[in-house]
């Protein structure tokens, strides 16, 4: 073993041995954790992966922290603990904290319509494919038994989608609607989306799409902010989150940013649709981190709402943040695009392990744990039974699929079996 790994690991020993909260709490092998440096250096070499970061946490500390390749490959420039990586979907479970402080405050009730927000959203209607007598296929337009609220915002049950996913009326419907045409703000977006139909009655199914994106509006009416600033003012700079923003600013802050192949072409789209709409903070995919600060959003989330002595939830709004919301009871049906997971149910803004799941044998993590990734490739957990946070960032949609849940598997593999 090097003697910097000696010297992390002992570290990290002493550190395990003087908290109390770890009690009889595994750690992680090292011959073990060698296997995740096996698996991204080979993803490096055979040219799969440009670069990547993994961080794993455990008792506040970090087990494992490896950097691998580059961050672009066309400047060749190494990976460091300070890259810029673009979150996408990573983005959501920030803002709905967000939107989760607002609650808490008493400012904001899930509840509430979103049309009391955003008043074109009293006239959104249903999409609804019929067969006419003639055998021919039409839309619909029908009002919804119950408004969109900020709760089916929060949970993925609006029945607003991504123009990808859902029937062949959903995908001409959102692409004739032209929605990133030209320059918008969050309320713009808003207002284009609200104009939409509907691909689902709300509060009948999970479906992934534009809700968080909507609920940023939300926020910036109600605190009278931007969502960067809002973020800034509650999330980023009482956690110490510096180098987390919507849009770049300096050379240095450029040159640190994270690249994907010439060849992932898909994420070469979204990272021009990003920069040709710099006034757009998507609160459901806009927002750029590095690992180190996104660890101390997933800490503090590990930590109940709380971090250094600050709280930013209270116990009874945390617990319903990572409570599943859509499980036995609620009505609410699962997409066949249901990106939690097996065994896993969703709350508001965050996955949470409900039971095994289907698949035997059964799919690596814990009860409880807390997840979301997202089409970046970026990924992230919090195990309170294990005390563990862990953190994948990369830039690849061709490979995420692959890559991250064999990410996870190795995290959990270099764990003593239970």
């Amino acid at each position: 073993m090097k003697r910097r790994e000696f010297l992390v690991g002992a570290a990290m020993l002493a550190g395990t041995m003087a908290r109390s909260r770890a009690g009889d709490i595994p750690s992680p092998a090292p011959d073990k954790l060698r296997a995740i440096t096996a698996f991204f250096e080979n993803e490096v070499t055979s040219g799969r992966l440009p670069g990547a970061i993994v961080l794993i946490h455990q008792h506040g500390k970090p087990v494992y922290f490896k950097m691998f390749g580059v961050r672009d490959v066309r400047t060749r420039l190494s990976m460091t603990p300070d890259t810029i990586f673009a979150l996408h979907s990573m983005t959501k479970p920030i803002t709905s904290l967000a939107a989760m402080m607002l609650i808490d405050e008493g400012k904001l009730s899930l509840t509430d319509p979103v049309s009391k927000y955003i008043p074109l959203f009293a006239a959104t209607k249903v999409g609804m494919e019929i067969t006419k007598p003639d055998g021919s296929m039409a839309l619909e337009m029908v009002p919804p038994v119950h408004p969109v609220t900020v709760r089916d915002l929060m949970r993925h049950t609006s029945g607003i989608t991504y123009d990808y996913i859902g029937g062949r009326w959903v995908e001409l419907a959102y692409k004739a609607a032209h929605i990133f045409e030209g320059h918008f703000n969050n309320r713009e977006f808003a207002d284009r989306i609200a104009r939409l139909p509907l691909a689902r009655e709300p509060g009948t199914l999970w479906r992934y799409g534009h809700s968080t994106d909507v609920l940023g509006s939300v926020i910036e009416i109600i605190t009278g902010q931007t969502l960067y600033d809002a973020l800034k003012q509650r999330i980023f700079d009482p956690l110490g989150m510096t180098s987390t923003k919507f849009l770049l600013s300096t050379p240095d802050e450029i040159e640190r940013m994270a690249r994907p192949l010439p060849s992932d072409q898909i994420l070469l789209n979204g990272e021009r649709e990003r920069l040709d709409h710099p006034e757009w903070q998507s609160g459901g995919g806009g927002l750029l981190s590095t690992i180190t600060d996104y660890q101390r959003f997933a800490q503090m989330l590990l930590n109940g709402g709380e971090l250094d002595g600050k709280r930013y939830l209270s116990p009874a709004a945390f617990k319903a943040m990572t409570s599943d919301q859509i499980g036995p009871g609620s009505g609410v049906e699962r997409d066949y695009f249901y990106f939690p997971g097996d065994g896993f149910g969703y709350g508001y803004g965050l996955a949470v392990r409900t039971d095994p799941g289907n698949a035997k044998p059964p799919p690596a993590g814990s009860i409880g744990e807390l997840k979301w990734d997202s089409g970046s490739g970026t990924y992230f957990g919090v195990d309170p039974k294990l005390d563990m946070v862990y953190i994948l960032m990369e830039q690849t949609q061709n490979e995420r699929g692959r890559i991250t849940p064999a990410f996870k598997e190795l995290v959990y593999g270099s764990f003593p079996p239970a």
